[in-house]
C-alpha cells in the first residue's frame, strides 16, 4: 500500500491565480464561464478570479466583505480549477484532493440504453457547469454558492453489468472481467460491484457533498445508488512544503507512483487509442477497494516493527537500505548479522514494479473514518482507488504477490471491490460514453 500510491501534489494552481475584486468588473461582476473564455485553456489547472464570478461571493453590505465594502476574493484553493473536456476524464491524473465521495449505481428497473444515454447527457452537463464552479442547471442546492471551483472533479465508469443492462454485451472490453478471487478477501457484495461509477474528489467538503447531491439528483428515475462511500485526505496548504501524503497508519504512501512525466506513463495508465473496443480509447480500468486498517493492532508495534512490515522508514519514507524518500532501493543489503536490511515480506518490496513483471498501477485513493464500532475498534482505513491500462497487467499480478506473504496483510482487510471501465474524456459537445452509447 505505503509503494503504489498516489503523490500528493500539495501545492498551489499549476498557473497563477487572479486575484480581482468585484469593484474591478463592475457591481454586477462578470459570470466564471465569460471569465474562462477569456483566459483560455491554458492546463489542466487553472486559477480563477474570484469576487463576483460564478456564485455572487458577497456583496458591499455583506459582513464578511470588510470595511472597503468590495467582495473578498478566492483564496487559491477555491480558484483552482480542473477542465471537465480534454483526452482523458478528470481525477486521474489531477493531485490527491482533500475531500472525496465514491459512489455506484445500479439502472432501475426497465431503464436501458436510451436511459443511459440521457443520464450520462445528464451527468456531463451538471459536471461541466460544477466544475467551472456555476451552479447545477436546476433545482441547485445553494451548497457551494461562497466557493469557486475548489479543484472539483467527477469523474464516471461502467461495471460489467452495465452491457447486459444496455443490450451492449459486444462493448464489454474483456478487460472488465471479474477480478479473481484473493485469499485475503473477506468482501461485502452489497457494497462491491455495480452499473456505473461516479468517483467525486474537490478540495473543499462542500463542494464535493454540493456535486454528490447533484449526481444523485440527477440520476432520477434512471438508476439508484448501490453504494457510497466517503474520504479525505490532507488539505493543500497543511505542510510547510509540498510532500508525499500520509495515510492513517502514519506511513507516507505514494513514494513510487507512476509520473505523468515518465516516458511509459499513458502506456501503462491509460487505454491506446488504436484499441479494442474502440469507445475505450484513452480511457483507463479503476479498480476500487475498501480497505479497512486494524489500527487497534498496527498501533501496538513499535515504530521499528512498524518500518519492517513496510521497508520504509516511518519519519521520512526513505527505504530501510538509505537514502532519502526517492532514494534506489537496495534489496540485497544485509545487516552486521546478515539478515537482509529490507525484509523479504515487507510491503515495499513485494508491490515494485520490478518484483511483479513490470506491472505498475497508478494510486489514487481516499482515506476514510466511518465511525467507532461496539468493540471500540475504528472503521476506518483506505478507498483504494487505482488505475490502469489493463487490470489484468496491473492490479491483478501485484494484489496475487501481495496475497502470498506480504507482511502488511495482518493489519489491514479488503471488504469491498468493484472494477471499472472509465472512457476517455469527452471532447467540446459531447457527453461521457458518448461514443459506446450511441456508437
Amino acid at each position: 500500500m505505503a509503494d503504489q500510491s498516489t503523490k500528493e501534489n500539495n501545492k498551489e494552481s499549476n498557473g497563477e491565480t487572479a486575484v480581482e475584486s468585484a469593484e474591478a468588473y463592475g457591481e454586477q461582476g462578470i459570470s466564471r464561464r465569460r471569465l474562462l473564455g477569456t483566459a483560455g485553456a491554458t492546463g489542466l489547472v487553472l486559477g480563477a478570479a474570484g469576487g463576483a464570478t460564478g456564485y455572487a461571493v458577497g456583496s458591499s453590505d455583506s459582513g464578511s466583505t470588510g470595511s472597503t465594502g468590495q467582495s473578498p476574493a478566492l483564496t487559491s484553493v477555491g480558484a483552482d480549477m480542473a477542465m471537465f473536456h480534454g483526452k482523458h476524464q478528470p481525477g486521474i491524473t489531477e493531485g490527491l484532493q482533500a475531500s472525496g465521495h465514491l459512489v455506484a449505481f445500479d439502472l432501475a428497473a426497465g431503464a436501458g440504453r436510451k436511459e443511459a444515454a440521457a443520464l450520462l447527457r445528464r451527468w456531463s452537463d451538471t459536471t461541466q457547469r460544477l466544475m467551472s464552479g456555476e451552479a447545477a442547471a436546476h433545482d441547485d442546492t445553494d451548497v457551494a454558492r461562497d466557493a469557486g471551483p475548489s479543484s472539483l472533479t467527477v469523474t464516471f465508469g461502467f461495471g460489467y453489468g452495465f452491457f447486459a443492462r444496455t443490450g451492449l454485451e459486444k462493448q464489454r472490453p474483456v478487460a472488465l472481467d471479474p477480478l479473481p478471487e484473493f485469499s485475503s478477501d473477506h468482501l461485502d457484495k452489497a457494497r462491491s460491484n455495480g452499473d456505473l461509477w461516479v468517483q467525486i474528489g474537490a478540495n473543499d467538503a462542500l463542494v464535493a457533498f454540493h456535486a454528490l447531491r447533484a449526481i444523485q439528483k440527477d440520476a432520477g428515475s434512471a438508476a439508484r445508488v448501490r453504494w457510497q462511500m466517503n474520504g479525505f485526505n490532507r488539505s493543500p496548504g497543511a505542510t510547510a512544503q509540498p510532500m508525499t501524503a500520509r495515510n492513517l497508519m502514519g506511513q507516507i504512501d505514494g513514494t513510487r507512483n507512476p509520473k505523468p512525466s515518465e516516458a511509459d506513463f499513458d502506456k501503462r495508465i491509460f487505454v491506446p487509442a488504436a484499441s479494442e473496443p474502440s469507445w475505450m480509447a484513452n480511457g483507463s480500468y479503476a479498480v476500487v477497494r475498501r480497505i479497512r486498517m486494524l489500527l487497534d493492532d498496527w498501533e501496538q508495534l513499535s515504530v521499528k516493527q512498524q518500518e519492517d512490515v513496510v521497508g520504509r522508514r516511518k519519519s521520512t519514507g526513505a527505504p530501510l537500505s538509505g537514502g532519502t524518500e526517492t532514494t534506489a532501493m537496495d534489496l540485497e543489503k544485509v545487516d552486521a548479522n546478515g539478515d537482509l536490511v529490507v525484509p523479504i515480506n515487507a510491503h515495499s518490496r513485494i508491490t515494485r514494479p520490478d518484483e511483479n513483471g513490470g506491472a505498475a498501477i497508478l494510486r489514487r485513493p481516499f482515506s476514510f473514518h466511518d465511525g467507532i464500532g461496539a468493540d471500540g475498534t475504528p472503521d476506518a482505513g483506505l478507498l483504494f482507488v487505482c488505475w490502469q491500462a489493463d487490470p489484468l497487467r496491473g492490479f491483478v499480478p501485484v494484489q496475487r504477490k501481495l496475497d502470498r506473504g506480504d507482511a502488511l496483510s495482518t493489519f489491514i482487510r479488503h471488504e469491498s471491490s468493484g472494477l471499472f471501465a472509465v472512457p476517455g474524456g469527452a471532447g467540446e459537445g459531447e457527453y461521457v460514453g458518448q461514443r459506446l452509447l450511441e456508437g
